[in-house]
């Protein structure tokens, strides 16, 4: 896992923590359960419930690592609600007064369904440090130049 700067909000670091105690508690033994369960079949060479329980299990204990590592390294976004910073929920408007919002946060919450997007899209890179009435333009991958006029920040 990379260790440069991970910049979370408080809510995705509280996120991240509930799933780390869940992955150690809870799903950890759930998984221990099935691998005794599964040892009881017989060979374990041609055991698919092992298998897969023993395959889980790793990607259990590999998440559980990086978000230790996350949690390790990260800070949390400390913004203000006068300038869009990561962690600010900013509602914009484009010239036929459609609006959307969102939060600006780190690359590790990024999660579009639930209008969080990353402080390094064009989006997020074209809102930061900006405030209330400021223009502004990105161009999305498809090659369009949207346009929006900040409207709200919130922390």
């Amino acid at each position: 896992m990379d260790t440069n700067e991970i910049i979370l909000t408080r809510e995705g670091r509280e996120r991240l923590e509930q799933e780390l105690e869940e992955r150690k508690g809870a799903r950890r033994d759930e998984i221990i359960e099935r691998l005794k369960e599964a040892r009881g079949f017989g060979d374990l060479s041609e055991n698919a419930e092992y298998d897969a329980a023993r395959e889980d299990q790793a990607r259990n204990e590999s998440r559980i690592n990086d978000i230790e590592q996350i949690l390790a390294v990260a800070r949390i976004a400390d913004g203000d609600d006068k300038t869009v910073s990561i962690g600010s929920k900013v509602e914009i408007e484009d010239a036929n007064g459609r609006k959307l919002t969102f939060q600006i946060v780190g690359t590790t919450q990024t999660d579009s369904l639930h209008h969080l997007i990353s402080n390094e899209s064009p989006a997020g890179r074209a809102m930061i440090g900006h405030v209330v009435g400021d223009k502004v333009s990105f161009t999305i991958p498809s090659g369009k130049v949207c346009e929006y006029t900040i409207t709200n920040i919130e922390v």
